[in-house]
């Protein structure tokens, strides 16, 4: 961001431009995404939004950023206290679905057609960083018995990542079966009910 903002109306301005550039960049892709689509998609001035964006690249990580900020705080949520292995999976699937649910296909035009710099790949590396500390806490949490952390985690994250981005996809995040074999599925992983008997 060119500055960032300090009173309760610019701020509100921000949230309105990066909400609308999210929204204009779901709908129509990198392709048709442009700083006057998202200041009319925001009901702001052109001149608003180069106030604290100098070009789309720039509004483009603050979008990224927004994301990466929504999926830590369901992880983070969904991982807090001692509750309930069921009750973990469920928030967790729920949350996820919800912060996909918004703008479904935002995420893949994020990963497959906006370019990146430097600082957003920095960006992505600082979230993945924290994004795997919140699920290997959940794995400390329910499932203690193992011997190697770091690979259940990056199992368990890559399969709830999967799952929620091949929905977005296809149109499937609110199919109530698919929700169900997710919380199914985090249950039986972390309660090590998905290892075969021994032979």
């Amino acid at each position: 961001m060119r500055k960032e903002p300090s009173q309760a109306r610019s701020r509100a301005t921000v949230e309105a431009i990066i909400e609308a550039g999210a929204r204009v960049l779901s709908d129509l892709g990198w392709a048709g995404f442009t700083t006057n689509k998202v200041a009319e998609a925001a009901g702001a001035s052109i001149g608003s939004l180069y106030q604290y964006f100098p070009d789309k690249l720039s509004l483009v990580e603050a979008i990224r950023r927004r994301h990466f900020d929504q999926v830590l705080a369901v992880i983070s949520d969904a991982a807090a206290d001692e509750k309930p292995l069921r009750q973990f999976a469920r928030e967790l699937t729920r949350g996820m679905i919800a912060a996909h649910s918004i703008h479904p296909t935002l995420h893949q035009v994020l990963l497959d057609e906006a370019p990146g710099d430097r600082g957003s790949r920095a960006a992505h590396a600082a979230f993945q960083s924290r994004y795997l500390e919140h699920y290997a806490a959940a794995v400390a949490q329910y499932r203690r018995r193992t011997k190697d952390t770091e690979t259940v985690t990056r199992v368990l994250s890559s399969a709830v990542e999967g799952v929620i981005h091949n929905a977005a996809r296809r149109g499937m995040l609110e199919a109530p079966e698919l929700q169900k074999q997710l919380v199914d599925l985090i249950c039986a992983y972390l309660s090590g009910q998905h290892r075969a008997a021994p032979r």
